[in-house]
């Protein structure tokens, strides 16, 4: 593609020193910053750092010359029509906006790698042009990672899920009752929520609960029960495990009030009781720009995970 006809949209986060402070003067907060206090010690940085990648990443496509529109991720709008969708803050950033694109390519960065995490992000700050120079002499991998939909009753409500679910009561102290339905198989339980991942998102919160990390490439979906409660004389046999291509997870929600939380908190959905929720491969996978997943795998496997192969 000519660099006359490559049309880029770039949408990036407010940091928060820029929201609390800079916008709503907040009292809370510049009584802290004030004070020097400990939980306010890094804004000042991530702010630097963040303003400096977005300044860094207007520099490099005016140097090559294509046509971008630049938006904030609480106004991504319409991205029909884009060639590259580029995320600028960290994998907040770019889970949030994933979900209003389809097939366009994803190119994030990771503005403060100092105090974001960039696990999905293809480059970072003070790499961004020769990332976005290679991009533009395709020298950069395309990798299309999986996504998951979610039905509530047979009704769509997600389609591209690129993390997570959470299925839980929204009051994180009352227990998640539910009916879970795998493999053929029934199953009640009782747990502080159901944890539906894909591999994506195998890293992130399912992980940190026990999950395993998958292969980077595989299509399967892990679930996990979240602190399960086993009553006295009773065992549960389904509280983790995969959902293949082809197939879904199913729970019966026994709570006459759940949520399903999607990629973090802001794609919450409700759920009433006797409603049945669906989670399967989504026909949706993304494309991410300049994300390895042989890099990935290294990444986990230094970090001591056992890497499970890609067979699907």
């Amino acid at each position: 593609m000519n660099a006359a006809t490559r049309r880029v949209l770039v949408i990036s986060k407010r940091s928060s020193y820029e929201l609390y402070v800079r916008q709503q003067q907040n009292p809370r907060f510049l009584d802290l910053l004030g004070r020097k206090d400990v939980t306010v010690s890094r804004m000042e940085r991530a702010d630097r750092h963040h303003s400096e990648a977005l300044q860094e990443v207007r520099a490099a496509i005016e140097h090559l010359g294509w046509r971008a529109t630049f938006r904030e991720r609480d106004r991504v709008g319409e991205v029909a029509g884009f060639d590259l969708v580029i995320t600028v803050g960290g994998d907040g950033t770019l889970l949030w906006v994933s979900h209003a694109v389809g097939d366009t390519p994803m190119l994030g960065v990771n503005s403060a790698p100092q105090d974001s995490v960039g696990f999905l992000c293809g480059t970072r700050r003070g790499e961004v042009r020769e990332h976005l120079e290679a991009i533009e002499d395709d020298r950069v991998a395309r990798v299309r990672v999986a996504r998951m939909q979610v039905s509530v009753d047979d009704e769509v409500v997600h389609r591209r899920v690129l993390n997570d679910v959470l299925f839980a009561h929204p009051i994180p102290a009352m227990t998640s009752k539910y009916i879970l339905e795998v493999e053929g198989a029934q199953e009640e339980q009782k747990s502080s929520g159901l944890w539906v991942s894909t591999a994506a998102g195998s890293t992130a919160a399912i992980r940190s609960a026990g999950g395993k990390p998958m292969a980077f490439r595989s299509r399967m979906l892990q679930y996990l029960a979240r602190e399960p409660y086993t009553p006295p004389g009773l065992t549960y046999h389904h509280t983790r495990g995969y959902v293949h291509p082809g197939d879904a997870l199913r729970i019966r929600s026994k709570l006459r009030e759940a949520r399903l939380y999607a990629d973090g908190s802001r794609n919450a959905v409700g759920v009433e009781f006797g409603q049945v929720v669906s989670f399967s491969l989504s026909d949706e996978p993304l494309v991410l720009m300049g994300v390895s997943p042989h890099a990935i795998v290294e990444r986990k496997r230094a970090e001591g995970s056992s890497i499970p192969p890609p067979s699907e």
